[in-house]
């Protein structure tokens, strides 16, 4: 994997976790906040944009899902800060980097070819 591949998937996986976490965050403002049911439009095109995107990573959707959970994560925990106005624990970041260090693991080993 060379570092251009690694910076689009990275990218990639920072921009499916946005529309998935947007998808889910507006019907949690219609259902905890008691904002516009209107929201569930907008929700549903994020989730339909999130499912899409899926399909754009470049590895078996096993491995592609798995290396996404750590990404996922990290950018949940921004979200929490700069739009929930929340500051994440310094847990929370050290979880993020574990998770992030597993996500590396599965994505870069996923380029080693294992001896013959």
């Amino acid at each position: 994997m060379t570092w251009l591949s690694w910076l689009q998937t990275t990218a990639l996986f920072v921009l499916t976790a946005l529309a998935e976490i947007l998808g889910c965050y507006l019907p949690w403002l219609w259902l905890r906040q008691g904002r516009s049911a209107w929201l569930l439009l907008p929700a549903a095109a994020s989730l339909a944009l999130f499912a899409w995107l899926l399909t754009l990573h470049p590895t078996a959707a096993g491995r592609a899902y798995a290396a996404y959970g750590g990404v996922y994560i990290s950018v949940a925990l921004g979200w929490l800060w700069w739009v929930e106005r929340q500051t994440p624990s310094w847990t929370d970041w050290l979880g993020a980097g574990l998770c992030l260090a597993g996500s590396a693991v599965i994505l870069l080993g996923a380029t080693v070819k294992s001896p013959a």
